[in-house]
């Protein structure tokens, strides 16, 4: 045994981070073991009250104190255009820009057969509902741009569209401060594809 038990199921239990390897958990418990005790309590703390206090929205799935997420409570938002993501951590993403000001549907994953991962695993049938039921006129599509995100927008446009709803995606291309020759044929195309006037 290398360390103390204490040490030995605290290191164990870091490593079960997702990113965190045996080495980076072996770190962070040194680190933890030297800061004044009231830091690393209130650490403790922070971890039990997220878990204790945050649920699932009841209408988008987003995290959320309470019944609904900050979003949907905001009455200052537009209920008709309906942002899908896969995650609650793309919300992040996507408010950062300051130009979404529309509602949320977190999907909780994208289509993934090789993962096990159906639509029925997914919440695309409350997404269907509140189509249904709240006088939406659009959906965009938000969906990583990997196969099964592009999987998972194509899916649902089907679903979508008869619906008699505009249905869009998110447009892809090159990042800001990228080089042109390190683009893929894919990425390239698409920001030809989303080109703008000047």
């Amino acid at each position: 045994m290398l360390y103390t038990p204490p040490i030995a199921r605290l290191v164990e239990e870091l490593s079960k981070l997702p990113g965190v390897g045996q080495k980076t958990a072996q770190r962070l418990a040194f680190h933890l073991l030297k800061v004044p005790a009231a830091e690393a309590h209130s650490l403790a703390e922070a971890i039990v009250e997220a878990r204790d206090r945050v649920t699932f929205c009841v209408r988008c799935f987003n995290f959320a104190q309470g019944e609904l997420c900050e979003y949907c409570m905001d009455s200052r938002r537009d209920p008709t255009l309906v942002c899908v993501v896969e995650r609650p951590q793309d919300i992040v993403a996507l408010e950062r820009t300051g130009e979404f000001r529309g509602l949320y549907h977190v999907l909780g994953g994208a289509i993934s057969p090789i993962d096990g991962i159906g639509p029925e695993e997914l919440r695309i049938r409350e997404l269907l509902e509140r189509v249904r039921t709240e006088g939406i006129r659009e959906v965009i599509v938000a969906t990583n741009p990997r196969v099964e995100g592009e999987a998972t927008g194509l899916y649902l446009a089907n679903l979508l569209k008869p619906l008699d709803i505009k249905v869009t995606r998110i447009a892809s291309g090159l990042p800001v401060g990228g080089d042109l020759e390190y683009a893929d044929e894919v990425t390239l195309g698409r920001a030809l594809k989303g080109r703008l006037d000047l």
